[in-house]
Protein backbone atom coordinates (compact mmCIF):
# COMPACT_ATOMS: atom_id res chain seq x y z
CA UNK A 1 0.00 0.00 0.00
CA UNK A 2 2.89 2.17 1.03
CA UNK A 3 4.62 1.44 -2.71
CA UNK A 4 1.30 2.93 -4.18
CA UNK A 5 0.83 6.01 -2.19
CA UNK A 6 4.75 6.72 -2.89
CA UNK A 7 4.29 6.42 -6.17
CA UNK A 8 1.25 8.37 -6.79
CA UNK A 9 3.01 11.17 -4.62
CA UNK A 10 6.10 11.18 -6.92
CA UNK A 11 3.35 11.45 -10.11
CA UNK A 12 1.66 14.34 -8.11
CA UNK A 13 4.78 15.75 -7.53
CA UNK A 14 6.31 15.56 -10.99
CA UNK A 15 2.65 16.82 -12.53
CA UNK A 16 2.84 20.22 -10.34
CA UNK A 17 6.23 20.96 -11.48
CA UNK A 18 5.42 20.42 -15.02
CA UNK A 19 2.39 22.63 -14.28
CA UNK A 20 4.79 25.58 -12.43
CA UNK A 21 6.56 25.05 -15.87
CA UNK A 22 4.42 25.25 -18.51
CA UNK A 23 1.56 26.85 -17.37
CA UNK A 24 3.59 30.55 -16.87
CA UNK A 25 5.42 29.95 -20.57
CA UNK A 26 1.82 29.92 -21.99
CA UNK A 27 0.77 32.98 -20.40
CA UNK A 28 4.23 34.82 -21.75
CA UNK A 29 3.61 33.41 -24.81
CA UNK A 30 0.42 35.12 -25.06
CA UNK A 31 1.99 38.07 -23.71
CA UNK A 32 4.95 38.27 -26.26
CA UNK A 33 1.71 37.36 -28.70
CA UNK A 34 -0.31 40.44 -27.39
CA UNK A 35 3.02 42.88 -27.80
CA UNK A 36 3.48 42.00 -31.32
CA UNK A 37 0.47 42.99 -32.55
CA UNK A 38 0.36 46.31 -30.03
CA UNK A 39 3.97 47.10 -31.93
CA UNK A 40 2.14 46.07 -35.21
CA UNK A 41 -1.00 48.36 -34.92
CA UNK A 42 1.69 51.14 -33.13
CA UNK A 43 3.70 51.09 -36.13
CA UNK A 44 0.73 51.87 -37.94
CA UNK A 45 -0.07 55.06 -35.73
CA UNK A 46 3.20 56.37 -36.31
CA UNK A 47 3.08 56.07 -40.33
CA UNK A 48 -0.34 57.29 -40.33
CA UNK A 49 0.07 60.11 -37.94
CA UNK A 50 3.55 61.27 -39.93
CA UNK A 51 0.90 61.51 -43.29
CA UNK A 52 -1.65 63.72 -41.05
CA UNK A 53 -3.91 61.43 -40.62
CA UNK A 54 -5.25 61.36 -37.28
CA UNK A 55 -8.08 59.67 -37.22
CA UNK A 56 -6.06 56.50 -38.41
CA UNK A 57 -3.51 57.02 -36.10
CA UNK A 58 -6.15 56.78 -33.29
CA UNK A 59 -8.05 53.65 -34.36
CA UNK A 60 -4.33 51.92 -34.63
CA UNK A 61 -3.46 53.43 -31.35
CA UNK A 62 -6.47 52.00 -29.84
CA UNK A 63 -6.21 49.12 -31.02
CA UNK A 64 -2.02 48.64 -30.06
CA UNK A 65 -3.34 50.05 -26.40
CA UNK A 66 -5.50 47.33 -26.43
CA UNK A 67 -3.21 44.70 -27.21
CA UNK A 68 -0.89 46.44 -24.36
CA UNK A 69 -2.85 45.97 -21.79
CA UNK A 70 -3.82 42.36 -22.34
CA UNK A 71 0.35 42.10 -22.29
CA UNK A 72 0.46 43.40 -19.03
CA UNK A 73 -2.47 41.19 -17.47
CA UNK A 74 -0.41 38.04 -19.00
CA UNK A 75 2.93 39.25 -17.35
CA UNK A 76 4.30 42.08 -19.42
CA UNK A 77 6.53 44.62 -17.34
CA UNK A 78 6.53 48.63 -16.56
CA UNK A 79 7.94 49.21 -20.30
CA UNK A 80 4.62 48.10 -21.35
CA UNK A 81 2.67 50.32 -19.04
CA UNK A 82 5.19 53.45 -20.15
CA UNK A 83 4.01 51.88 -23.50
CA UNK A 84 0.40 52.34 -22.92
CA UNK A 85 0.76 55.81 -21.53
CA UNK A 86 2.01 56.80 -24.53
CA UNK A 87 -0.81 55.60 -26.85
CA UNK A 88 -3.33 57.38 -24.20
CA UNK A 89 -1.19 60.05 -25.09
CA UNK A 90 -1.48 59.36 -29.09
CA UNK A 91 -4.72 58.34 -28.84
CA UNK A 92 -5.70 62.53 -26.99
CA UNK A 93 -3.89 64.01 -29.47
CA UNK A 94 -5.23 62.20 -32.58
CA UNK A 95 -8.61 63.30 -31.04
CA UNK A 96 -7.46 66.37 -31.82
CA UNK A 97 -6.54 66.01 -35.05
CA UNK A 98 -2.85 66.85 -34.19
CA UNK A 99 -2.00 63.42 -36.09
CA UNK A 100 1.94 64.08 -35.97
CA UNK A 101 1.92 64.65 -32.40
CA UNK A 102 -0.28 61.37 -31.97
CA UNK A 103 2.22 59.22 -34.49
CA UNK A 104 5.17 60.76 -31.96
CA UNK A 105 3.63 59.54 -29.20
CA UNK A 106 2.85 56.27 -30.91
CA UNK A 107 6.74 56.10 -31.56
CA UNK A 108 7.65 56.61 -28.47
CA UNK A 109 5.16 53.62 -27.27
CA UNK A 110 7.12 51.64 -29.84
CA UNK A 111 9.99 51.54 -28.10
CA UNK A 112 8.79 50.80 -24.86
CA UNK A 113 6.53 47.86 -25.72
CA UNK A 114 9.75 46.24 -27.55
CA UNK A 115 11.26 46.32 -23.96
CA UNK A 116 8.08 44.78 -22.62
CA UNK A 117 9.67 41.56 -23.32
Amino acid sequence: MRDIQSKWLRFGGVLGFVGLVIVPNVSFAEADKHLHEAIGHAGEAKAHGEMGHAGEAVKHAEAAKSHAKEAMQEGGNAHVGEGVSHLNEAVDHGKQGHGEVAGEHSGEAIKHLKQGH
